[in-house]
Parts: C-alpha cells; structure tokens; sequence
C-alpha cells in the first residue's frame, strides 16, 4: 500500500467509526475519529459547541482539529461536515486514501436516530435529505474509492475496503 493512512468520508449513520475500527483490526492499525478528538479536547459534545458557537464556527473548529493530527497507519473516521473545507480534504488526501461510504439516502434516513442530538452540522430549517443533496457531491469529489455499502454487514464492507485497496496500489 502506497499512502501511509485510510480516511473515510460519508454522511452520518454511514458507519465511518465501526468500520473504521473493524478495519483498522484487521490492518493491525491505529483508529482515530476526529470527532472524538474534538470531543474529548474541548469536553463538549458536538451539538453542545453547535449549539453555542453555531455551524460557521463549528466548521472552523473541525478544520483545526484536522489539521493538527500526524497519524501513520491509521484508519481515520471524520465527521461527516469535513468535506466542506478544501484544506481539511487537501490535507487527508495527502495523508491517505480517501474513502466515501456511500448509502442511498433511504437507508441513511432508516438509520438516522436522535437527529436533534447527533452533533449534525446543518443550518437551521436543513432537513436531512437537504444536507444528504448538498454533501453528497462533496463526498464524491474528494473520494478516491467509493463503497456502495448499502445491504451490506459491516464485515463486507471492510472486506470490500480491503479489496478495493489491494486493487488500486497493485
């Protein structure tokens, strides 16, 4: 394998943290979730700092927080707003292999609880098929693979992550 990390993109409810943990045990890597990252740094959820800061500043916050990480075989979920900000996304890909865990919007919304409390970043009144229409063509210009993971286990999906790598860098 060329690059020395994995990152993956998606919307929320995609699975990025429990594929990404499954995978990175099957590589023998490290996990890293930047959303846990800013969690555990400020001692805020995320909805609390978008509650309190708003998503411009939440957005910023993310950036940051990416920005600072050095990892080395690494499987790294970020949050689903990251592919907002080009330096973040610049800075991933020169960091690893982009990855986009790509559901239909249907099973995303099967999937979806607790939508006021997840720590979504959306502006006030977006509906989830909104935010689903906007980052969706995000997610598909920074991924370098693509995953249909829909009606599929999260074994298969790393099975099919690993696949898709294995192609790509031989």
């Amino acid at each position: 394998m060329q690059k020395k990390n994995i990152v993956l993109i998606g919307m929320p409810w995609s699975g990025k943290s429990t594929i990404g943990v499954l995978l990175a045990k099957s590589l023998q890597w490290n996990f890293l979730d930047t959303d846990l990252l800013i969690q555990s740094d400020t001692g805020q959820s995320l909805q609390q700092i978008i509650d309190e800061q708003g998503v411009e500043k939440f957005r910023h916050i993310e950036e940051k927080y990416v920005l600072s990480i050095h990892p080395e075989k690494c499987v790294i979920a970020t949050g689903g707003s990251v592919v907002y900000s080009d330096k973040a996304m610049e800075y991933l890909k020169n960091l690893g292999t982009i990855i986009y865990l790509q559901y239909p919007f249907e099973e995303i919304n099967r999937r979806a609880k607790s939508v006021d409390e997840r720590g979504l970043v959306r502006t006030k009144g977006q509906t989830l098929f909104d935010l689903y229409q906007e980052r969706t063509p995000l997610y598909e210009r920074w991924a370098e693979i693509t995953i249909e993971c829909n009606q599929q286990n999260h074994e298969q999906v790393v099975e099919n992550i690993l696949s898709a790598i294995q192609t790509k860098y031989s």
